[in-house]
């Protein structure tokens, strides 16, 4: 559906009101919007209502919001304050509207200021994906914006990534970099048009310049399709950074790209020019097409077509072929939608050259590095990555990769949540002290908050990279200078190893520092997405590969009855030997044998890890089994999902995290159980509760040995660890029926399904992430809430 834009105002700029006379009723109100009102088109949007309704005063920004002076009729500055309320525009948010009465002052017009400086604090609005209207003019040759690669309008177009402060006025975006025609500067001050008050306004006139870094014709665009037709590899200068991008049919051109980034087999996102595409290569439904579409047009995970579980006979568009390297193994493809004017002039508008219906667009960088967004830095990190660079000469300020999100029994999850999404705020549930939380090592993020609000940043990486760290402190920095919170208390994570942690206590000076435990984090996340208060109690169940526990275990596979204030473990998995420490998570093979070998099964060749594992590593890791030399023990269920993919043969060795968790549900999907039922023995006798696996492998075993088929073996595997969930909850709903879902592990959509579908059944309360991430992307909001009661 198009996004309704709203007509704007300008600056200065006065209307006279239809109703001028003073009469009895005449009031005078200020009114003060909080939320997300700039860089929205609010100001115009007040300008046109208080029009409408014949009020006369005043509108601008400050760094609390936006600021009205209203004066008319008492209904008229009801139904007004009512419209603001519940009508905005619809990329802003409005979380609340004070009202103080004031003396009137006979005003006869309506005008936009501008802002000025008060205090207080507002939301930058995330950066907007191209809106129809734009799209539309794009396409146009009658528009004097034809073919520009920069249109956007008051409702589209960037925000948080060219924002350098606030009030969000062009003076303080990347944009002041580029003055304004005399065009742009009518429309700009037109209350008639679509532009009025667009910070980032432009044409090609006076806006940004494309260029091009190969040989070429000299028109930048037509060069970069002309290598992107060739099978070349293209760096591609977009909102947050660059992308690169090729060919997504062309095998040559894909393989190429996997081993210029050093990315093993990890999948490749894809770019589509059009939802028609998208349902040619991906399984579409209406939930999905809604996020694909909307204003921060992320990257969904979908079902591949030509996939099991993915296509039904005769439904649907013909499939586009991609290359196997796009996305080896995965049942999913990420797709994302042009979110800028020049992702569309890449596909080409009619009349132009034939060229790619679908790019690889993925982050330009190698493995694990942050996103390049610097033009210098580009010319260096991307050289021998790009045949060529297609740029621009406006500033990114700050870089932003893409957000990425799947849908679950047609509810949102995020994996990772960055452009289109930061700096939204979350509300909170109470109100906390002004606080910076860390995050954790892996999928950092972190968060500013104070009062009943936090900011988490966009998606930063794994810490273990110092040019990761260095892009942690800009982002923090920039948060602090945003939301205008200087945090007087650090949180971290418990890991005493953690770069995060490590870098908190560095730089805490006469900070307080508090350590919140991993799980707990992960939990009371999710506890503050649902609003619960700090009363609740819930059954937090913590599933994913590594956090560190208050034993020296490496937890991840914990029940918790949690709240806020704290956590009691109620029952975790039997610990296991992690022999070698990071070297079983990159061979999940020795993940089978640590668990076959504390289950009690010998570990005959019929066993697809034993014949996976080289003899001479067979036999010294025996020695360290045997002795506890190099094994730190953990209950992580991220690590049995591992086991489990080496003993069905699925996986044995993984070039990225969860790869082998992935194929295992891959192979599940819509595969029936059969008669065969895994069950986990549950030893209540100890206090937590230890739960066994061994049943299950040695059930997973037997069943390997008999030939029965990896997507059986994952499936029963799947309804297990789902059955176990519930008979957990069942064993203590005496304590609530409340039951959050929490960790990497529930990325696994099978599992999220079939898990909450379960406990809904049996009348509990099922609490998933649905705004940030259950992986560690979202540890910050929970570190934030665990360390803000007293």
């Amino acid at each position: 559906m198009p996004r309704r834009r709203d007509s704007a105002a300008p600056r200065g700029h006065t209307a006279v009101a239809r109703e001028s006379g003073v009469t009895a009723e005449r009031r005078r109100r200020r009114l003060r919007v909080r939320g997300m009102v700039q860089g929205v088109g609010f100001r115009p949007f007040v300008y046109t209502i208080a029009t409408e309704l014949a009020l006369a005063g005043e509108v601008g920004n400050d760094e609390a919001g936006v600021l009205v002076e209203i004066e008319g009729t008492a209904a008229a500055l009801d139904e007004f304050a009512d419209r603001l309320r519940r009508r905005p525009p619809p990329t802003a948010t409005v979380d609340s509207v004070e009202s103080t009465d004031l003396v009137t002052r006979d005003d006869t017009g309506f005008r936009i200021v501008d802002s000025i400086r008060a205090g207080g604090r507002t939301a930058v609005p995330p950066d907007a994906a191209l809106c129809d209207e734009c799209a539309g003019e794009l396409r146009d040759p009658g528009n004097r914006r034809y073919r520009h690669p920069f249109i956007n309008c008051t409702g589209c177009g960037p925000r948080f990534t060219i924002t350098a402060g606030l009030p969000f006025d062009r003076a303080r975006t990347s944009m002041a970099d580029f003055a304004l025609c005399d065009s742009c500067a009518g429309e700009y001050a037109d209350p008639a048009d679509r532009r009025f008050h667009a910070q980032s306004i432009c044409c090609p006139g006076c806006g940004p310049v494309l260029t091009y870094s190969g040989a070429g014709t000299g028109d930048a665009l037509s060069d970069a399709r002309a290598l992107l037709r060739a099978d070349g590899i293209l760096a591609v200068k977009g909102i947050g950074g660059y992308h690169l991008a090729c060919d997504a049919a062309d095998p040559a051109a894909v393989s190429e790209l996997r081993r210029r980034k050093g990315r093993g087999d990890k999948p490749f996102a894809v770019m589509v020019p059009d939802l028609e595409t998208a349902r040619r290569i991906a399984r579409v439904n209406a939930a999905s097409a809604q996020l694909l579409t909307s204003a921060a047009h992320p990257i969904v995970l979908l079902p591949r077509r030509g996939c099991p579980g993915s296509d039904r006979a005769g439904d649907g568009p013909a499939h586009v072929d991609l290359a196997d390297a796009v996305a080896p193994g995965s049942p999913d493809i990420g797709v994302m939608l042009p979110y800028t004017a020049l992702h569309l002039l890449l596909f080409g508008l009619p009349g132009d050259p034939p060229g790619p219906r679908v790019l690889v667009m993925t982050s330009g960088n190698t493995g694990g590095e942050p996103i390049c967004y610097d033009d210098e830095d580009a010319r260096t990190r991307l050289a021998g990555l790009a045949d060529a660079r297609l740029s621009h000469n406006r500033r990114i300020l700050v870089p932003c990769d893409d957000s990425v999100l799947r849908v679950v029994d047609d509810i949102e999850l995020p994996v990772r949540r960055s452009r289109g999404y930061v700096p939204a705020p979350i509300a909170l549930p109470m109100a906390v002290p002004p606080t910076l939380a860390v995050g954790g090592d892996v999928k950092n993020t972190c968060a500013v908050a104070c009062g009943r609000a936090a900011w988490p940043s966009q998606h930063l990486g794994d810490m273990d990279r110092p040019a990761t760290l260095a892009a942690f402190e800009t982002a923090e920095r920039h948060l602090e200078l945003l939301t205008r919170v200087t945090p007087g208390r650090l949180v971290t994570d418990a890991h005493p190893g953690y770069r995060s942690t490590g870098w908190a206590r560095r730089h805490a000076g006469q900070r307080e520092v508090r350590i919140v435990q991993h799980h707990h984090a992960h939990i009371a996340a999710v506890m503050g997405e649902h609003g619960l208060d700090s009363a609740e109690t819930v059954l937090g169940f913590a599933f994913d590969g590594t956090g560190w526990g208050p034993d020296g275990a490496i937890w991840g596979g914990e029940l918790l009855a949690a709240g806020y204030r704290g956590f009691h473990r109620l029952a975790h998995l039997k610990y296991v030997p992690l022999a070698g420490g990071e070297v079983a998570v990159h061979r999940p093979y020795r993940m089978a044998l640590a668990h076959l070998w504390t289950a009690g099964t010998g570990w005959t060749q019929d066993l697809a890890p034993v014949r996976a594992c080289p003899p001479a590593e067979r036999a010294v890791m025996a020695h360290q089994l045997r002795t506890g030399l190099g094994c730190v023990p953990t209950s992580s269920m991220g690590r049995l999902f591992d086991a489990v993919a080496s003993l069905a043969g699925v996986r044995h060795t993984v070039d990225y995290e969860a790869q082998a968790a992935i194929e295992l549900e891959a192979a599940a999907r819509d595969v029936p159980t059969g008669r065969a039922v895994y069950r986990f023995a549950v030893l209540p006798a100890t206090d937590p509760a230890v739960i066994d696996p061994a049943p299950v492998i040695a059930a997973i075993a037997r069943d390997t040995s008999d030939a029965v088929p990896a997507g059986v073996v994952g499936a029963r595997f799947h309804v297990a660890v789902a059955r176990l969930v519930l008979e957990l909850a069942l064993g203590h709903a005496e304590i609530t029926r409340t039951v959050v879902l929490a960790g990497g592990v529930f990325q696994n959509s099978l599992l999220l399904s079939t898990t909450r579908a379960l406990l809904r059944d049996h009348g509990f309360t099922v609490r998933c992430p649905h705004r940030l991430p259950p992986n560690d992307g979202g540890l910050a909001l929970g570190q934030v809430l665990a360390a803000g009661v007293d």
